[in-house]
């Protein structure tokens, strides 16, 4: 645990990690999260995308939108130490009402808690350590497909970017996070039927 983190969990103030493949299910996971948990803000990596016109083309004929560089990471970072340094203040400009913990258990500390979720969050050396619990969805290739066909967004898809760029930047991107050794506190890998595994570094076998 870094001096960052144990300063945290002494404030009882809990950063946590939701990551994985695009369309895995992490933006909604962390909306439930929210709605479900007291003193909880969330900060979405999708948020952080630059203008369209920013994006670049690249070898593969694709704007680049699955990496890191089509994201404003700095500004994504910065709006985390906001959080750190005062998550009431934080908590209110997401229109969180404040509360002093969970009521119906007795000794529990008031808390606050920051969700971070997106496809990139663990790729990038500036926030790796800001996590105090880091976990991972997964979802097979046939299963991101079909979800990706089903989404609309400002940008609509090229034909053959799913497989042309989004899929195989994710293959790089969870390869390079397996040679990382960052420690992973739980994985949640839908294939047919949900299977979770416990903490750990990622590992191409599950």
């Amino acid at each position: 645990m870094s001096d960052q983190q144990a300063k945290r969990h002494g404030k009882k103030n809990y950063i946590i990690g939701i990551g994985g493949v695009t369309n895995g299910g992490k933006t909604t996971l962390a909306k439930r999260l929210k709605k479900t948990l007291p003193n909880c803000c969330v900060v979405h990596q999708d948020d952080y995308y630059k203008k369209p016109d920013e994006i670049e083309v690249g070898p593969d004929g694709f704007k680049q939108w699955d990496v890191i560089t089509a994201l404003d990471m700095e500004a994504m970072t910065n709006t985390i130490k906001r959080w750190i340094s005062d998550p009431v203040k934080f908590g209110r400009s997401q229109g969180i009402t404040y509360s002093p913990g969970f009521r119906k258990f007795k000794n529990v500390q008031p808390f606050h808690i920051l969700i971070v979720d997106g496809f990139l969050i663990y790729n990038y050396p500036g926030l790796t350590d800001l996590f105090d619990k880091r976990y991972y969805i997964s979802i097979t290739y046939e299963e991101c497909k079909i979800r990706r066909s089903f989404r609309q967004y400002i940008v609509a898809d090229p034909p053959g970017l799913f497989d042309g760029h989004v899929w195989p930047m994710y293959l790089k991107h969870r390869k390079s996070l397996e040679e990382s050794n960052l420690e992973i506190d739980g994985i949640c890998y839908r294939a047919p039927g949900w299977h979770e595994t416990e903490g750990g570094p990622l590992q191409s076998s599950f």
